[in-house]
């Protein structure tokens, strides 16, 4: 579990294809300091499993489920990521609750300045995530945790104050760019628990 509050912006710096999928090594400092094989870290949303680690990188195994749903096999060496370590239960729960557990992608409509109304951020969603969303809710797009500020006819609108431009990749994003998205868990038990109802 996580919080969508990033930690730190790392970097890819190789992709290589493996028989399962492709193996990643992104460069980071924060996420790696207290790291072990086997634990789990958020990259722009995703669970991953570190395979290896030194002092400024980890290396994940992406497989093809995972490349089918997310952004990450659209990823180039050099680009920018965001990097999460699961929640502790004796932490704060800042964002909201994340799984890594990415329902799709979205894509970028516009990125920037608004007239009076800050720095936003539209993105598209496919049919089956829209329904999840409401004005004021959370949503997590590439492993942030963000508050819709609108609720769109194709998606949602979101503000992004000057801090999370800082600490993510989301202010370099540029409109037909890929996000993952994972929508607020609480919604699909909502909506599990009701069509039981409905037979």
């Amino acid at each position: 579990m996580f919080t969508g509050i990033v930690e730190e912006r790392g970097e890819i710096e190789s992709i290589t294809k493996t028989p399962e999928g492709i193996r990643v090594r992104i460069g980071a400092k924060a996420v790696v300091a207290d790291a072990s094989v086997g634990d789990s870290i958020a990259v722009n949303g995703v669970c991953l499993t570190v395979v290896e680690f030194g002092g400024s990188h980890l290396v994940a195994d992406v497989v093809p489920e995972t490349l089918s749903r997310s952004n990450l096999g659209r990823l180039n060496e050099g680009d920018g990521v965001n990097l999460e370590r699961p929640m502790t239960l004796n932490a704060r729960l800042d964002g909201h609750i994340v799984q890594g557990h990415v329902d799709g992608v979205g894509t970028v409509v516009a990125n920037g300045p608004s007239n009076e109304e800050g720095h936003r951020l539209v993105v598209t969603l496919p049919p089956e995530l829209r329904k999840y969303t409401i004005e004021k809710g959370s949503i997590t797009l590439d492993g942030a945790s963000l508050t819709i500020a609108k609720v769109t006819k194709e998606g949602v609108d979101v503000a992004l104050i000057p801090l999370t431009l800082q600490l993510t990749s989301l202010g370099e994003r540029e409109p037909g760019d890929v996000l993952n998205v994972e929508v607020d868990m609480v919604a699909k038990y909502v909506e599990r628990m009701l069509e039981a109802y409905r037979q």
